[in-house]
């Protein structure tokens, strides 16, 4: 197989976006779009833009060839065509872009302004299931006025009731009370004392670590594969304790339940989650968050995510949320990138070409059909 060849079928095969969200459902000026387009929850300083950062030259370069633009148009030209079009022709030419084939779709971030799963597989011709989010369990039964002594079963209850219809449950531990967390499962009695502390006198935001740890413990029991955010992520996150580094001890902890653990983002801490990945059974890793912000630097990502990551543990996702142009950068990225690290290898008679495409198609799918159950 020549280069040309692997490239060709890496850039073809099909896809599993094992972590992103819905795509908005309205019209976005420049400021809405800027603020979907980057991590941070407050505008670029005055006389600055997103657009001129790794993944805003990306879009200008990919995206607006879709769009029927030239290859890096402005972005006043962009926006004004984005508009012109109406983000429902905008999604469904770039999903429809992607080879994506099925969205695993995490339903617990401001769901009431993007689509949800059904939705988003109608506008990109795919299929797809949803990801519950623990913390929004946990909030959800707090709104009914449950009492501390029974908030720990109550949850419990919820959390197995939607995992009987989702693919797996998600953590967002790293922004609520940081990954260096007590491993150990929380006893009835510390549930209930935790719930007291947080209840009153009304619940808010789930931020108890005693609250979270039980959330962990009941999906390990549950026995769907659970997603954990680390890394990078908005101003919420302390990046520091977002390493996954952090989490040995609860891998330790669950290592004999089998459930998978699949570290998400993982950026900049790739080589700890690899290392995570070669040495604990259930763990797997991802880099979707940060092949997309690194734009035309993806490559070095990708290449450092397979530095010690056993191929069988490493998934695709895009962690889009919001903007359609997540799901289509992110997406080619990838191919780019794990194509051209895969021919370097190829062409170092470090690995065959049967191999080769083998590992991607892994990483493209495979890992996420027996991970998932799909």
């Amino acid at each position: 197989m020549t280069t040309n060849e692997l490239t060709e079928q890496v850039m073809g095969m099909p896809l599993i976006d094992h972590h992103c969200h819905g795509v908005t459902t309205g019209e976005l000026d420049r400021e809405a779009f800027e603020l979907l387009a980057t991590e941070s929850d407050w505008p670029a300083p005055a006389g600055t833009s997103v657009f001129d950062s790794p993944f805003g030259i990306t879009v200008r370069a990919e995206c607006a060839p879709l769009l029927d633009l030239s290859r890096h148009a402005s972005a006043p030209d962009y926006l004004a065509r984005r508009a012109e079009l109406g983000a429902q022709e905008v999604t469904s030419r770039l999903l429809k872009h992607t080879g994506i084939s099925t969205y695993l779709v995490e339903t617990g971030y401001r769901a009431d302004e993007i689509l949800g799963p059904d939705q988003l597989a109608a506008a990109a011709g795919a299929r797809s299931e949803a990801v519950v989010r623990l913390e929004s369990v946990g909030e959800q039964v707090a709104a009914t006025g449950v009492t501390a002594g029974l908030y720990g079963d109550e949850v419990a209850a919820e959390v197995t009731r939607q995992l009987e219809t989702a693919v797996g449950a998600k953590s967002i531990a790293a922004y609520r009370v940081g990954l260096d967390l007590d491993p150990a499962r929380p006893t009835h009695v510390e549930v209930a004392r935790a719930a007291s502390e947080w209840l009153r006198p009304q619940a808010r935001r789930l931020d108890h670590p005693v609250l979270i740890r039980h959330l962990l413990w009941t999906a390990i029991d549950a026995g769907k594969p659970i997603q954990l955010h680390t890394g990078h992520g908005d101003s919420d996150a302390v990046l520091h304790r977002s390493n996954p580094s952090l989490l040995t001890g609860f891998l330790q902890a669950t290592r004999e339940t089998g459930v998978p653990i699949l570290l998400l983002h993982c950026y900049p801490y790739l080589r700890e989650a690899g290392c995570l990945a070669q040495i604990y059974p259930h763990v797997y890793v991802d880099n979707g968050l940060g092949v997309n912000y690194t734009g035309p630097g993806a490559t070095a990502v990708i290449r450092e995510s397979m530095e010690m990551t056993p191929f069988s543990k490493l998934l695709f996702s895009s962690d889009a949320f919001g903007l359609p142009e997540l799901y289509a950068c992110g997406a080619l990225l990838w191919r780019r990138g794990t194509a051209a690290v895969l021919n370097e290898w190829v062409a170092a008679d470090a690995i065959s070409s049967s191999d080769a495409l083998r590992y991607a198609e892994l990483i493209a799918h495979g890992n996420a059909e027996r991970v998932y159950g799909l």
